[in-house]
């Protein structure tokens, strides 16, 4: 079956766009980061490396035909039918499976996202029945949403609230369900459509702004690899074979590591100094700025944060945050960046 879905292009195989790339793997290290909003011009690749991520995606435990992919030894991730029957002391089929990927599409209905009553299993049987949504599909998952400033508002609505809570509650004709919804956010979009709610850019723990690039050399480089994976994706595919395999074991080594990741206290002080002087509103900068840290110190296979891995992650986890001044020119990563060295 993994043959006959569409080939996705490896994410060893991108060229370039080292930011975005570094906070989306650190986002599957530590999936409590919180997500990535990725910012850019048009074809410079945001779709296509959101979607690379899943080949390197690890396998978790689930319940096996669960629809909730509840985890069987964690009971704040188990869907209602599951935690029931864990209660009465029975033993639930498990299997591995990959950390899903869900695509929310602009289009989506409100029902389609959170889940709906199945008319037909109601009418024929006479029970209340759930149809599990998206949202149930993306629990301890991946939820990407392309063009996110073009996205309704009240589904904008529904996905802040469930990403902030890690739960969906549904109250449709008499009924009402609440399922686990713990889910990586990942957006992207373009600035010339629109801004977006600066309450919905605080929910994503990371901003990655994407450039064009301006080295003809790369652009050439670009232009041919896309060449030949169009010309045979699966002769392309097994070229990265390798590298994919290095960054999975990376990322699963890491995944280990990372509940040993020491931050020391006179560099979580700096961090917050940085946000109070940047006047960041509330305390989820800082919270990020640590844990986006730790998972970067993870990454290179070190158990002890260095103030060279703050300096990396810091203008991801707070350039969003800052207020906008409409006077202001100057890109608010360096703004960012410049206190950080102030401080550091």
């Amino acid at each position: 079956s993994k043959e006959s879905q569409r080939p996705v292009y490896p994410f060893a195989a991108i060229v370039g766009q080292e930011e975005m790339k570094l906070c989306l793997l650190l986002n599957v290290i530590d999936p409590k980061i919180g997500g990535v909003m990725i910012m850019g011009d048009r074809g410079t690749g945001k779709s296509t490396t959101v979607r690379s991520l899943v080949d390197l995606l690890p396998e978790i435990l689930v319940v096996a035909g669960d629809a909730f992919n509840s985890d069987p030894d964690d009971a704040e991730l188990q869907g209602p039918e599951v935690r029931e029957r864990v209660l009465k002391g029975e033993k639930v089929p498990v299997a591995l499976t990959k950390i899903n990927m869900v695509d929310l599409p602009l289009g989506a209905t409100e029902d389609r996202v959170c889940g709906t009553i199945d008319i037909e299993k109601a009418l024929t049987e006479g029970v209340k029945a759930f149809e599990p949504g998206l949202l149930a599909k993306a629990n301890r998952g991946i939820l990407y949403v392309d063009e996110v400033n073009l996205l309704d508002d009240h589904l904008v609505d529904v996905l802040l609230d469930s990403a902030a809570s890690g739960w969906n509650t549904v109250e449709r004709e008499g009924i009402s369900i609440s399922h686990p919804a713990r889910f990586i956010l990942i957006g992207s979009g373009n600035p010339e459509e629109g801004e977006l709610r600066p309450q919905l850019l605080d929910r994503f723990g990371m901003h990655a702004q994407v450039g064009t690039v301006k080295d003809a050399e790369l652009r050439v480089k670009i232009v041919e690899e896309r060449a030949r994976f169009d010309r045979n994706p699966k002769e392309f595919r097994a070229g990265y074979a390798a590298e994919q395999e290095k960054l999975q074991d990376q990322i699963s080594s890491a995944r280990g590591r990372l509940s040993s990741v020491a931050i020391d206290r006179d560099l979580r002080v700096k961090i917050s100094r940085v946000c109070a002087e940047l006047n960041v509103d509330g305390l989820r900068g800082d919270i990020v700025t640590n844990r986006a840290a730790r998972a970067l110190a993870a990454l290179k296979g070190r158990d002890e944060v260095k103030a060279e891995d703050i300096a990396t992650v810091i203008p991801n986890c707070l350039r969003h945050r800052l207020r906008k001044d409409p006077l202001e020119s100057i890109d608010s990563g360096l703004l960012v960046t410049e206190k950080f060295y102030q401080v550091f």
